[in-house]
């Protein structure tokens, strides 16, 4: 059998990822990396770990068989999270078609290496990479799965390949603007769920409105400010996949990350929420590796620091405190953006 689509990845962002596809009438793929699960899910027809209550749409087809199910795929998105994207896409390698569309719904930064995931993938498949782009926005899974309106990002270098994308992926429910910024882009997917960590800790201490909004926008400087050192453009941090992503995850009930920050503030241990729930909390591993590539390029990132701090065991309103009495500073601070650039 022959997909139009194949998504790699069987949780919450990849099976919405496949609905969406699937409800476009096309025959879509879902890979599980447990064949027990991509069993469960071809008998149930419900992801219920990640998505209860979403029935799979005709046209998805789960499975286990890697080298299979991606024999002749055009299209691949990338689901899996960023601490086993490398090995997903190592062993998928082999298996990719010449010219394939790749397109990364992974948000992070490897923790080993600092790198974004697109790094990772063009390390991984060389050539392959060719025509790969990145996806992230204010995208709630659950919401995307049950249909409700939504706007997302597509970033790509070529404009062609993030435009091709874009007409894939958009319909009435989902709409998908194109951005040449893929450093920009990636980082904003990434950082934003370190961000939620610390908005979650300052309402788990009950600190209130005012403490959330300083959150918040100061956490969009410091990720303007390392978009800026690597190269990445301003403009894309005030948009869908900055602010917007920005403001959704750490406001949001159904943010696993500013979930876990509610807990902590709360005076929960590190490890009874790092590894309960059996669901990946992103922001843990990229707070680590966001603040050893600010170090390299040498940024500040006083509250990721901090976050990396707490999980590390200091008390949180200790946290709060060493924040609160930084030596003064200006607000505005200049990044300067690289130029508009599409390649053909």
């Amino acid at each position: 059998m022959t997909y139009d689509a194949v998504v790699l990845g069987a949780g919450g962002w990849g099976t919405a990822l496949a609905i969406l596809l699937a409800e476009d009438g096309r025959r879509v793929g879902l890979w599980a990396r447990r064949p027990v699960f991509a069993e469960e899910l071809r008998q149930v027809r419900e992801n219920r770990p990640y998505l209860p209550g979403v029935t799979l749409p005709q046209g998805l087809e789960p499975g286990g068989d890697l080298a299979a199910m991606l024999n002749g795929a055009e299209l691949v998105v990338l689901a899996a999270p960023s601490h086993g994207l490398r090995e997903v896409v190592r062993r998928a390698a082999p298996h990719l078609a010449d010219g394939v569309t790749l397109v990364s719904a992974t948000k992070g930064l490897e923790r080993e290496t600092d790198l974004r995931m697109s790094q990772v993938v063009a390390e991984e498949l060389g050539s392959k990479a060719a025509r790969l782009a990145v996806v992230s926005g204010p995208n709630f899974s659950a919401e995307v799965a049950r249909g409700q309106p939504t706007a997302t990002v597509v970033a790509s270098s070529s404009r062609q390949v993030a435009e091709a994308v874009q007409d894939v992926l958009m319909n009435g429910r989902f709409r998908v603007y194109t951005n040449p910024d893929v450093a920009g882009v990636e980082l904003c997917g990434a950082l934003k769920n370190v961000y939620a960590i610390a908005v979650g800790i300052s309402d788990g201490l009950g600190l209130g409105n005012n403490t959330r909004a300083a959150v918040i926008t100061r956490a969009l400087a410091e990720m303007t400010r390392l978009g800026g050192a690597v190269g990445a453009r301003q403009m894309t941090f005030a948009g869908l996949a900055g602010l917007g992503d920005l403001v959704l995850t750490c406001t949001g009930d159904l943010s696993r990350n500013r979930r876990a920050g509610l807990r902590l503030g709360r005076g929960e241990p590190v490890e009874a929420v790092t590894q309960s729930g059996g669901m990946v909390i992103e922001g843990v591993r990229t707070a680590v590796a966001a603040c050893s590539l600010a170090k390299r390029v040498g940024v500040e990132l006083p509250i990721a620091e901090q976050v990396v701090a707490v999980l590390n065991g200091k008390a949180p309103a200790e946290a709060v405190s060493d924040l609160m009495t930084r030596d003064r500073r200006h607000e505005i601070e200049e990044v300067v953006s690289p130029p508009l650039d599409w390649t053909p």
